[in-house]
Order: C-alpha cells, then sequence, then structure tokens
C-alpha cells in the first residue's frame, strides 16, 4: 500500500492590500497545518508582499525607478482594501490585531515559510514592474505562469485573492 499523496492548494495574490494578503496566509497557514502541499503565486501588486523592508541598490531604469518609489515596500506597508484613511486604517488593524494576539503579516510570512508554503514569484511581472530578485525575500521561488498551472492542476483547492 502506497503513502497517500497530499491534498493540494494555490492561492493567486494578485492584491497588495494587507486585508487581502493577511486571509491569504491565514488560509495558506491553516491548509500547511492540515498537511497540505500549498503554493502562493505572486503577481502583480501581490508581489510587494515579497518586497524587502529596506531599500536594495539595484541599477534600474527610470519607469522601474519610479514603480519602485510609488509601490510599498514589504509587508508592513501595505495599505487596506477598505478604509485606508491615508495609512491610519492600517495602523487601527494592527493594533486590533495585537489585542487579540494575532500574528502579524510578516510572522503570517515566516510561518508559512516555516510550514514548507511553497512562496513563488511571477517573474513575467517583475519584469514589468522592474523588480529583481534582490529587491525580494529570501528564500522564496521564482517561476511563470506555466509552472502556477502546473499546481493548480493538481490542486483541489485554487484562490485568486
Amino acid at each position: 500500500m502506497g503513502v497517500a499523496e497530499k491534498e493540494k492548494s494555490t492561492i493567486v495574490l494578485f492584491s497588495g492590500e494587507l486585508d487581502k494578503a493577511i486571509a491569504a496566509f491565514i488560509i495558506a497557514n491553516g491548509a500547511a497545518a492540515y498537511d497540505h502541499e500549498v503554493t502562493i503565486f505572486f503577481t502583480f501588486w501581490g508581489l510587494n508582499t515579497l518586497r524587502k523592508d529596506q531599500q536594495v541598490p539595484v541599477k534600474k531604469g527610470f519607469l522601474e525607478k519610479m514603480f519602485g518609489r510609488i509601490m510599498p515596500r514589504g509587508a508592513d506597508k501595505l495599505g487596506l482594501s477598505k478604509m485606508n484613511f491615508a495609512g491610519m486604517g492600517p495602523k487601527m488593524i494592527k493594533q486590533v490585531m495585537k489585542k487579540h494576539n494575532a500574528l502579524t503579516l510578516p510572522q503570517l510570512i515566516e510561518l508559512a515559510q516555516e510550514q514548507g508554503v511553497k512562496l513563488v514569484a511571477c517573474t513575467m511581472t517583475m519584469d514589468l514592474l522592474g523588480l529583481q530578485k534582490e529587491e525580494l525575500l529570501d528564500e522564496i521561488e521564482y517561476a511563470g505562469v506555466a509552472a502556477y498551472l502546473g499546481d493548480a492542476a493538481e490542486a483541489k483547492v485554487n484562490l485568486f485573492i
């Protein structure tokens, strides 16, 4: 009798908004805790979740530099999808989360990595937005749509956030 294959789940994180990223990581960590093989594929604004907090010196053209300045740098800098209130919304949400002993988004990302959740940055979007590997978190993977589709084709749960 062979070993049962793990259930598979995938999430496309398209959004660069704090509340949606938190939801994606809560679902991913929950699925991983239930022994699912989980992939989160980060594309477009979702890639900002994977950006390092500090600026990384890399050579870029003018448009890539502008994108880099405009986009939030890292999980702690994401705004809310609703009630952002010029940055006050995320501060309020973080206070409420702390009060309820909920993990922060950076902690959820770390937990996901510890649980073996596959974090995949979309290489095509990285090219479009001028993001380079040095600017993103360590220990993530890089792939295109074909790799995501391969994971998604085998998964019972596929979410787009």
